[in-house]
Parts: C-alpha cells; sequence; structure tokens
C-alpha cells in the first residue's frame, strides 16, 4: 500500500481516485501544497501536484520517503528535477492532454484581438451600439508565426490552415516531413517577429528559453502585430512588453500566462521578506500594467481548463 498525497486537487477528482487507486492510502489537499502541509506528509512515497506546488529542496526534504513525484501537468518547471535525479525521485509529467484544448484557447484569444471583441461586449454592455474604433482585420492572407512546434502548435498551424493564414515556425528540432504535411516554413527567430501578423508562443520554458522575447528582439516585431501567449509567462521579458505596446510596436497581446502569477490578498504583503523572495516586484507591477490595458487580454491560466482535458490528465496520471 503506497501513501499518495494529491495536491490542488479538485472535489470531483476525488471519489473518481479513490475508486481506480484502491488499496492505497490516499490524501488530498485543495490547495497548492504549503508549509503547514509538511508534517503530516513525512511518509509520503508518491505526491501528485498541480502546477501551482513548487517542488523544491526544502520541500523534498520534508518528504524523506518520497520515490516518485507524478506531475498533473505537460509543464514541469515548478519542480526542481535536478534535485530530484540526486535524490533518486522519479518524476513523470503528463506528456499529451489538451494540445487541442490548449489550441483553442489561442484561437478564442487571437479572435478577440483581431475582431476587438471585449470592447465591443464592453460598449454594447453600457448600451452604446456603435462601432467606431471596434474595426478589426482578417486572418485571410496575414502570416501566423508559431515559436515552438510541439504537439500544442501544430494544432493552432491545422487550424491556420483553415483561416488562410501562411505559417511560419520557430523551433530548435526542424522536421522537414512534418513542415510539408502541415505546409509551413521553418525561420529564424528574428525573421519570424519581422514577418509575422500574429505571433504566438508554446514553447518549454527552462534557462534557454528565459525571455526568449526581450527588450533586444521585440524591437524587430512587425509593426502593429499581435502576441500570444498560453506557455508560460517567463517566455516573455513582461516589461519589454509593456514597453513594446506603450510604443505601438504591437497592437494587443492575448495572455493566459503571466511572468509572476503572485497574489496579492492585501498590500502589506509587499513588504515581508518571504513575498520578495517568491516574487519579483517589478515584474509585478509590469504585470499589472498589463491588466490595466485596454489593448491586453489577460486569462487566469485557464487554457487547459476544459471538461474533457481535465478528465485525460486524471486518467494519464494513473
Amino acid at each position: 500500500m503506497a501513501q499518495i498525497v494529491f495536491t490542488g486537487i479538485e472535489g470531483w477528482e476525488e471519489p473518481y481516485l479513490q475508486e481506480k487507486l484502491p488499496g492505497h492510502q490516499l490524501t488530498f489537499i485543495r490547495r497548492p501544497l504549503q508549509q503547514q502541509d509538511w508534517p503530516g506528509l513525512a511518509r509520503t512515497e508518491i505526491l501528485s501536484p498541480f502546477i501551482y506546488t513548487a517542488v523544491n529542496a526544502e520541500v523534498l526534504d520534508k518528504l524523506p520517503n518520497l520515490k516518485f513525484i507524478a506531475t498533473r501537468s505537460t509543464g514541469f518547471d515548478h519542480i526542481d528535477v535536478e534535485v530530484c535525479h540526486e535524490r533518486k525521485i522519479k518524476v513523470a509529467n503528463v506528456p499529451y492532454y489538451g494540445e487541442n484544448t490548449v489550441a483553442e484557447h489561442t484561437w478564442a484569444l487571437i479572435l478577440a484581438l483581431s475582431r476587438k471583441i471585449f470592447q465591443s461586449y464592453e460598449r454594447t454592455e453600457r448600451g452604446d451600439f456603435s462601432n467606431d474604433g471596434l474595426r478589426g482585420f482578417d486572418l485571410k492572407g496575414k502570416i501566423l508565426g508559431v515559436i515552438g512546434c510541439g504537439h500544442i502548435g501544430q494544432s493552432v498551424i491545422k487550424v491556420a490552415e483553415a483561416f488562410g493564414m501562411k505559417v511560419v515556425v520557430v523551433d530548435v528540432n526542424k522536421d522537414s516531413t512534418l513542415a510539408r504535411e502541415l505546409n509551413f516554413e521553418y525561420v529564424t527567430l528574428d525573421a519570424l517577429l519581422k514577418e509575422s501578423d500574429v505571433i504566438t508562443l508554446h514553447a518549454p520554458y527552462n534557462k534557454k528559453t528565459h525571455h526568449l522575447l526581450n527588450a533586444d528582439n521585440l524591437k524587430l516585431i512587425k509593426h502593429g502585430a499581435i502576441l500570444i501567449n498560453t506557455a508560460r509567462g517567463g517566455l516573455i521579458d513582461t516589461v519589454a512588453l509593456v514597453d513594446a505596446l506603450e510604443k505601438g510596436m504591437l497592437s494587443g497581446a492575448g495572455l493566459d500566462v503571466l511572468e509572476e502569477e503572485c497574489y496579492i490578498k492585501e498590500e502589506t504583503e509587499l513588504l515581508s521578506e518571504e513575498f520578495k523572495k517568491k516574487c519579483d516586484l517589478r515584474t509585478l507591477l509590469a504585470d499589472h500594467m498589463l491588466i490595466q490595458r485596454r489593448d491586453v487580454i489577460i486569462t487566469p491560466h485557464n487554457a487547459f481548463n476544459s471538461k474533457e482535458a481535465l478528465s485525460r490528465i486524471t486518467e494519464t496520471t494513473i
């Protein structure tokens, strides 16, 4: 019988997991793992976190019997994999669960920006049915730049064909057969930024991709392009993004992720040393500047959140 702890779990998942994992001792924590939870978890052998639980050396020190981490996500940048390897703790993720789910959310953001859906909704909510200032642009004939051509990126590309868009791609792994099948062209990052009318990020986040888009290369961007990020917030230098929007280099951005996804319940938190260790205040300020902008649509890390995708995550984890 294994001692298994699930964090960030939802109520509907508990009976399902209990049914599928009989004979094991299951502990459910409906929020991210916190310091107050550690005393009761010393016997944990398997940990199944979601993306909001950071699993670092400090956490692992409190779990001396841990043998396996099964994160219920594709991304695993919330886990210190190097420390796990040193301690012979195996780590597994959910490689495929929501490529179409995240791709659909990506296109929702693209359409909302290209046709000014949010501004239109706001106006009609006020009883104003004028369309002054609401002119958008067609996607047909435009260039879509896809950064990261994994399963999600490929799903985005397939939809682009239906809109009649030309697609250019940046990826460290070039597959000429895939490029022919999906009718796209590999280019450099600089070329993609210069050519694309719509840029969408689907790359993994790691040390090499940190601030992949930054103050230096955002200057190259095609004037008036829109930028979409449904991958990881750290792929974009937030301060540079605000600057690009301020200067009109970008006409809009659709973001499901932010570089600092910190939650402030009250202003005094900003003064605490613990908060300063967790969150970069300069980036957090830039995030708040983005939230206030009318040319930016931000969703709360929700691209994965469909009934079907969550069911696939749970099934794969088991």
